[in-house]
């Protein structure tokens, strides 16, 4: 199973979800068309939020913009 989700919910309630179920983040990312993406890091933490975000779940194929994380040179 994916660990990713996209949802129609803005991050502040995404993060007050995850933390109220006790399951971690691994990513998390704003979408350019309204919503977030959820990385969990766990499945078995990903199928509990599926279940609790039923009915805010949008398609896997949402456009996302691209993403460069940020790192330093040593």
């Amino acid at each position: 199973m994916s660990r990713v989700l996209f949802l129609k919910l803005p991050e502040q309630d995404v993060i007050a979800k995850c933390d109220a179920a006790d399951v971690g983040i691994s990513a998390l990312e704003t979408l350019p068309d309204g919503g977030t993406r959820l990385v969990c890091r766990s499945s078995a933490g990903a199928a509990l939020m599926t279940t609790k975000f039923k009915g805010k779940l949008i398609a896997q194929d949402a456009r996302r913009e691209r993403f460069r994380p940020a790192f330093s040179r040593a």
